[in-house]
Order: structure tokens, then C-alpha cells, then sequence
């Protein structure tokens, strides 16, 4: 469970500064700029994926490595 975790966190994370990047510069990559219904809310989207990524570790981090 917890390695799925880590691994939904990164990706997570990945998403999120990928949103960022492309907001603020002309790269064209990553989901959220991808996705046709998140228009005009792609910053809003790129900041919450970074936020869950970050809860993701941290409750990756208080399971056991047993779980």
C-alpha cells in the first residue's frame, strides 16, 4: 500500500509542476493542459494536484512498511 501510495503521490506531483511549467512557459506537455474541460482552471488544477501529491507522501509515510 505504501509504495502505491508514493507512486500516486509522484505522478501526482509530476502533473502538478507540468500544469505549472506550461502555464508559465510555452512547453506543451502534461495532463492538465490536455484536458479539454479544465480550460481556464489549469493553475487552480496544477496547485491541487501538488497539494494531494504531498498528502499522498505524508500518508504514505505514517503507514508501516509491513502494510
Amino acid at each position: 500500500m505504501r509504495k502505491l501510495l508514493e507512486i500516486v503521490g509522484f505522478v501526482a506531483v509530476l502533473q502538478g509542476v507540468a500544469g505549472l511549467v506550461t502555464e508559465f512557459t510555452d512547453w506543451n506537455w502534461g495532463l492538465v493542459r490536455r484536458t479539454g474541460f479544465l480550460d481556464g482552471y489549469e493553475i487552480y488544477v496544477s496547485v491541487a494536484l501538488l497539494v494531494l501529491g504531498i498528502a499522498l507522501f505524508a500518508v504514505a509515510e505514517t503507514h508501516k512498511p509491513g502494510d
